[in-house]
Parts: structure tokens; C-alpha cells; sequence
């Protein structure tokens, strides 16, 4: 066996080649026979997705190992996928050159980027920063745009880790997964409240997750599975790249800009390490009753069915974050007794407290968008509902009144076509079984917007709502519709289990 060959991957810790006697051992030759498998595929890579696999495959299999080499994996036609697999679209970041532009001379230019990845030679550039509105409150969430060209290097590393750490990731965590979804999370939301009829809900808000993040912890936890020199010399210039913002280069030692590439992914790995493994390892083994915990990047929530284990998560869930030099909003973090109108723990404290005429509903709570509420359906039984957040319907008809006011003067067909797109748009996240009445609610106030504009394309102010009717019948809006079903009937068809292990 050759060194190349041989240094593939390693143990993290001596005692791990044999852990089990003679049985360990044979388990060892099969894994490096595996690696040997994956070292010998051709140099073209013309199958990227069976690497991929091949990674994988041995990831799952050796979730004690550290990968030591995979940055030779990265040739020129792994850089050619990760070009394919990357948005043209976006924003340029501060060298001004887009997706068409770099495509002009691509072989050219992936060449080039091949040579100085190679060399050891690749500078990540700052990103540049942008503010976009965070709500209808005036506040902004700082966006972090990379150049075109580190978005692809950026794009080809996350390809060589994904398959690694996907075998590593709970089943508690949505966000910027392969085949998973807002959506599924909020499935599962559902249906961890159903089991436990409501429960008691806890909503946790980390202060400036992002802005935050510890630079030096993040590396420590890369390195339990990467080894890898130059991934991990990459990550680090990714880390130390700078903000530009208004001419000027600022330097931090935590943090990393969300709009990058690989800023899910990291992210997703400070947390797995930080909250999913603590959780599922440690804590859930502790708790009286069932508890569940469902996150979305840096969004979750933890639903419990008895308030004793709740209270014990927040007595220590503070100090756990502050550890790892993240921290917990005081205000935005609370419990919310969510418990169905009809649990009978509910129905006893009312009686007790001489409220039986009362009707005390249950708090309620956003996550992704959506408010969370019980409700009766309609066969008269008790469910849990979701509609459109108050804040985020307001800012979607704030855009639309601004697109309106902004292209008043376009054609109308032109009018029409695109805010048909923003419409279907707003259906496909928003149209929920149960948010019929927001999706209801957000095409009347388009109407409304797009009749406004257009009175005020001239002087005459002549656009009377019987003109507009009219106007409709020739231009019609699509009608609200409902996309996503979520019911407990769907979720053990879609999602894995949350106190599994992906498989």
C-alpha cells in the first residue's frame, strides 16, 4: 500500500484501530480497503454525485475516523460541476463580476482557479456587505455577497463535506439540507404537537447567531472529521476574508457572513455539535416525557409534553450556548403553554381556578413564517393551525407596493406577468392547509396595490374599481391555492424520525 494511499484516512485517536480485539481489527482492514476503493477511482471524475457516495458510504460506516484527504478530489472538472451547480443570477460581490460575465472565458478561468488552488495560492477576497429589510419595523439583516469565483470554490468543498457530515446530522435539523425543506419542519412541528396535545413550547432566539459564531470553536469541531490541511486552510480564509462595507475592510475573529456558500453548512455544524448531539445525547435521556426538538438553522423550537422537563432545559440551556460564545435573547426566548383546549391538565387548573366559563385559549407562536394557534376544524375538532406571521404578510405587501409604484407606468400585460410570478411565489411558501384565509387576504391587498398604481398613472385619476374589475376579467391573479398538506399521514413518509440518525 502506497502513502498516498495509506493516508486517506486516519484514526483520530490510536486506541480507535482496534477497539473491539480481533473483530475491530478486521473492521479497520475493510474500512481502508474502502478507501483504497475510492483513491483508484479514475482522475476525470466524470461521475461526481458516485464520489459523492463512495465518501458517503465510508463516512457512515467509520463515524469514529477523521477524513485526511480530500482536497485532490478537487481537479478541474469537480471545479466545472461546482460551476454548473452554482447560481449565475446573484449579486457581484466586490470585483463587479457576475455569473455571465466569469462564463465569457470559463475554461480559462477555472483553469487559472485551478492553478492556485493547487499552489496553495487562492486569496479569498472580502464579501461585500448588504443590509436587506428584516421586517416592516425599519430593522435590516446584514448579507454577505462573496465573489462569483469564491462562490464556486466555496460550492466544491461544500460537495466533498456534505456527504460526510450528512451521516453525522440529526434527524432534528431542516435547514440547507439535501432534500429537506421548511416545509418538512414544520410537518414535523405539527406533528410532535398532536402527539402530545400541544404540550408546552419552548421558543429560543439566538442573538446574532451568524455575527457571532466563535471562529476558533467552529475549527475544533471541523476537525473532528476533517483533517484535511488544505479544506481546512480554506475554511480559515473564508473566516478571516473581511466584510467590506462602504469602501472599507473590517476584521473580526468571530462570525461568518450569512449569503455565503458554505455559511449553511458551517453553520449547521456549530449547531450539531452545540444543541442536536447535547440534546439527543444527553438531555433527552434525562426527560420524564416525550420532548422534541426541530431546528432550521438557528431557528428551533423544543416541544415538551411535561412542563417539569421544560423547566429543566431552561434552567441550563443559557449556560450551554454561552460555553461555545453564543447567546440567548432574553425577551424573544420564552415558554409558551400551548396545551390543547381540551388536554385534561388544562380543563383541571381552569376548574380549579373557578374558570370553567372561561374558554382561556392557548398561547400561540411564529416559527418559519407562521403563526401557530389551536383551533377547531371543520368536524368541530381541536387542531393545530398555521397562518401567515402578521409581520411577514405585511412585508410581502409592502414589496408588492413598492414593485407597483416603481413600474406604474410599464404595460399593463408586463404589470400583470410579473405579479403573477410574486403572487405563485407567495403561494408556494405561504399556501398551507389552514392559511387559506391569509392567502385570501394577501391577494385582495395586491389587487389593491396594483388599482392604486395604476389611478395614478395620470392626472384624470380615472381607475374606478368597476374599471379595475373589468381589467381583472382580461388580466386575472391567480387564485389562492393551497400547495403544501401537512398532516400526521404524510410525516413518517417524508421525514426520518428526529431521535434518529439520518440512515
Amino acid at each position: 500500500m502506497s502513502g498516498s494511499q495509506s493516508n486517506l484516512i486516519l484514526p483520530m485517536k490510536s486506541a480507535n484501530l482496534n477497539p473491539k480485539g480481533v473483530d475491530g481489527g478486521k473492521r479497520v482492514v475493510k474500512i481502508l480497503d474502502r478507501c483504497l476503493e475510492i483513491h483508484q477511482m479514475p482522475g476525470n471524475l466524470d461521475n461526481v454525485s458516485t464520489v459523492q457516495q463512495r465518501i458517503a458510504s465510508l463516512a457512515q460506516r467509520s463515524p469514529e475516523f477523521a477524513f485526511t484527504s480530500l482536497a485532490h478530489y478537487m481537479t478541474l472538472e469537480w471545479l466545472e460541476s461546482a460551476y454548473h451547480a452554482t447560481r449565475k443570477d446573484g449579486a457581484a460581490g466586490i470585483d463587479d463580476m457576475t455569473g455571465k460575465q466569469y462564463a465569457e472565458n470559463l475554461e480559462e478561468n477555472l483553469r487559472a482557479l485551478h492553478e492556485r488552488l493547487k499552489s496553495g495560492t487562492y486569496k479569498a477576497p472580502p464579501v461585500r456587505r448588504k443590509h436587506i429589510p428584516k421586517g416592516t419595523s425599519g430593522e435590516t439583516r446584514p448579507i454577505g455577497i462573496p465573489t462569483f469565483e469564491d462562490k464556486i470554490v466555496q460550492r466544491a468543498v461544500v460537495m466533498l463535506l456534505e456527504p460526510i457530515y450528512e451521516h453525522d446530522f440529526y434527524g432534528v435539523s431542516y435547514g440547507f439540507r439535501p432534500g429537506r425543506s421548511a416545509h418538512q419542519a414544520l410537518a414535523v412541528v405539527w406533528e410532535a404537537m398532536m402527539e402530545v396535545k400541544g404540550g408546552w413550547v419552548l421558543e429560543v432566539d439566538l442573538r446574532k447567531f451568524f455575527d457571532t459564531l466563535d471562529h476558533k470553536q467552529l475549527q475544533e469541531f471541523v476537525s473532528r472529521r476533517v483533517h484535511d490541511g488544505v479544506l481546512r486552510r480554506l475554511i480559515g480564509k473564508w473566516l478571516n476574508a473581511g466584510v467590506m462595507e462602504a469602501g472599507n475592510v473590517s476584521y473580526s475573529d468571530e462570525g461568518t457572513p450569512q449569503g455565503g456558500v458554505i455559511s449553511p453548512l458551517l453553520a449547521n455544524i456549530y449547531l450539531h455539535y452545540v444543541l442536536d448531539d447535547w440534546f439527543e445525547q444527553t438531555v433527552k435521556p434525562l426527560m420524564r416525557g416525550k420532548c422534541r426538538l426541530i431546528r432550521f438553522a438557528d431557528d428551533f423550537v423544543i416541544i415538551f409534553e411535561k412542563k417539569h422537563d421544560a423547566d429543566r432545559v431552561i434552567a441550563v440551556i443559557s449556560k450551554r450556548f454561552e460555553k461555545y460564545g453564543l447567546t440567548v435573547h432574553p425577551e424573544k426566548t420564552k415558554l409558551i403553554d400551548f396545551r390543547a383546549p381540551y388536554h385534561p391538565e388544562r380543563r383541571w387548573e381552569e376548574q380549579s381556578n373557578n374558570a370553567v366559563k372561561s374558554g382561556k385559549r392557548p398561547e400561540t407562536f411564529d416559527l418559519l413564517g407562521f403563526t401557530h394557534y389551536w383551533s377547531k376544524t371543520l368536524r368541530g375538532k381541536w387542531a393545530v393551525k398555521r397562518k401567515t406571521m402578521k409581520s411577514r404578510l405585511a412585508r410581502s405587501i409592502q414589496r408588492i407596493d413598492q414593485w407597483c409604484r416603481k413600474n406604474m407606468h410599464k404595460p399593463v400585460q408586463m404589470q400583470w406577468k410579473t405579479l403573477c410570478a410574486k403572487v405563485r411565489g407567495h403561494y408556494a411558501y405561504y399556501g398551507i392547509t389552514g392559511n387559506m384565509q391569509s392567502l385570501g387576504s394577501f391577494v385582495l391587498q395586491v389587487k389593491r396595490r396594483w388599482k392604486q398604481w395604476l389611478n395614478r398613472r395620470n392626472s384624470e385619476r380615472d381607475m374606478t374599481w368597476e374599471k379595475f374589475n373589468l381589467l381583472l376579467k382580461c388580466y386575472p391573479l391567480p387564485a389562492p391555492k393551497i400547495v403544501h398538506s401537512i398532516f400526521k399521514r404524510n410525516c413518517h413518509e417524508q421525514i426520518s424520525c428526529s431521535n434518529n440518525k439520518i440512515q
